[in-house]
């Protein structure tokens, strides 16, 4: 029998059932396993439950006594965790357990990720399933997979058979936050073809760096004010008379927003050095309107004497860059009932040029429907007036925040019982399945909680047990007032 490392820890059985998830493999792609531990468990219990083919489990639990005629309420959550390793540590996820101990208030795998997002809600809701002393309405446990890598269990998930009005996702990670809403998102991609505008030109190439600049999420860090490299070299390539372009690299990921951008630019022996003036002139003016991006430096580099060279045209390459000028970038609305909070975004994240075709990614948000469309639309519009092709993936709805939220009032009063203050109500700019969810059951009114997890997806990944326990007597508490 291995040690059970939490077993004196409360909430016991809560705190349980994680350790038991974090022996087993549940890395996103490979939850097999996981899948086969949660069917175990409502098996053993003789509790009414399904799998589907790619590993979804949804467990049925009637009502206490006195709850039969409450709404049905959905304990949701995923069973993938993110596998993220320390350099050096020999831990293979798909055989080995985690090595969990305790450190002060925080529960801590040992050189790997920790997986309470979202291991810590399958553990509060079997908790609920597995205790009778809790009064609770009638219970639907829904345990998706694969939520890291774009909610395809969501996604795939068959509603028809269930009930839930109310919806708990136990997917958040700070005590204190209901989250009521979350953002919609795509990858969208511009490509136009300019391969006829090539031409092998006398001149010097020289390379214009953008460096240093911020960066950051593009959903959770897009209002912050950080620079776009991607637009900003852009700038910088207007202010020097759009010289002929031979390359243009920027960005790694639709949704980073771009710490650097390079261009490669064909220029004559005569102007070089004026326009390497100009260049670093602009910096030093730009590097005032970021004051967020202190690193921000521009470095102008000759590759070789003059030569002949691959490069656009002057036409061309106007239109290059005039297109990303014109791309829509950063946040196009704020969400009018939650003051702060950014409701509509989309972030160019990748531009690729030379001597392939032109290439923009985005990345799209928006908590409101109607919103991502209309910037799909322009995107598209974008793409048709200078002669390119749109293409749109991954896409998930918005999880759109409800203005008379019965959930929510019944949620902020128990917190205020329990707390002695309201807690914060909030939306995200970025994805849950709350969005999935609600899209398939019209109606469902669904918050998102959990305790305190901090730096997820990465090795220093903590779980405060003084805030589960907090919160796990919160969640009881809701139940109950159901």
């Amino acid at each position: 029998m291995e040690k059970q490392v939490l077993a004196n820890l409360e909430p016991k059985s809560v705190l349980r059932f994680f350790e038991e998830l974090t022996r087993i493999p549940h890395g996103s792609g490979n939850t097999a396993a996981a899948s086969d531990w949660a069917e175990a468990f409502a098996r053993e219990r003789g509790l009414k439950h399904r799998r589907d083919e790619l590993g979804n489990v949804v467990i049925w639990k009637d009502a206490s006594p006195g709850y039969e005629g409450h709404p049905t309420v959905m304990l949701q959550g995923h069973l993938d965790m993110v596998c993220v390793k320390d350099s050096g540590v020999e831990h293979d996820f798909t055989k080995d357990p985690l090595d969990l101990y305790v450190d002060g208030d925080w529960i801590k795998a040992r050189g790997t990720t920790l997986g309470g997002d979202d291991g810590i809600a399958v553990a509060m809701a079997m908790a609920v399933l597995d205790d009778d002393s809790i009064p609770h309405p009638p219970l639907e446990a829904v345990f998706t997979v694969d939520e890291e890598v774009g909610m395809p269990g969501a996604v795939a998930l068959d509603c028809s058979d269930l009930k839930s009005r109310y919806l708990l996702n136990i997917d958040s990670e700070a005590e204190g936050v209901l989250t009521a809403g979350c953002a919609g998102g795509a990858r969208c991609d511009i490509a136009v073809d300019v391969s006829a505008s090539w031409k092998l030109k006398k001149g010097v190439a020289c390379e214009i760096h953008l460096e240093g600049l911020s960066g950051g999420h593009s959903g959770t860090e897009i209002h912050k004010g950080h620079a776009n490299a991607n637009k900003l070299l852009a700038e910088c390539l207007r202010e020097l008379g759009y010289p002929r372009l031979c390359e243009y690299q920027g960005g790694e990921q639709d949704n980073a927003i771009p710490k650097s951008a390079a261009a490669v630019v064909l220029v004559s022996l005569k102007d070089e050095e004026a326009l390497r003036a100009r260049a670093e002139s602009w910096a030093e003016k730009a590097k005032a309107g970021y004051p967020l991006d202190p690193g921000f430096t521009l470095r102008w580099v000759r590759r070789g004497e003059v030569e002949k060279t691959s490069a656009l045209s002057k036409a061309a390459s106007r239109k290059v860059v005039w297109m990303l000028l014109d791309a829509p970038n950063g946040v196009l609305a704020m969400n009018p009932d939650l003051p702060g909070q950014v409701q509509t975004s989309l972030n160019l994240g990748v531009v690729r040029c030379g001597p392939e075709p032109l290439k923009m990614t985005f990345c799209i948000r928006s908590s409101v429907a109607a919103e991502k469309e209309q910037m799909s639309a322009s995107l598209k519009a974008l793409a048709s007036a200078n002669g390119g092709v749109f293409d749109q993936h991954g896409d998930y709805p918005p999880w759109e925040y409800r203005k008379d939220s019965a959930l929510r009032e019944t949620m902020v009063r128990v917190f205020r019982e329990q707390y002695g203050k309201d807690p914060a109500v909030e939306t995200i700019h970025a994805g849950l399945e709350c969005g999935v969810l609600s899209a398939k059951l019209p109606g469902l009114d669904a918050v998102s909680l959990g305790p305190d997890l901090v730096e997820i997806h990465t090795v220093r990944e903590r779980m405060s047990i003084s805030s589960l326990q907090r919160t796990w007597a919160y969640l009881v508490a809701v139940l109950r007032e159901l």
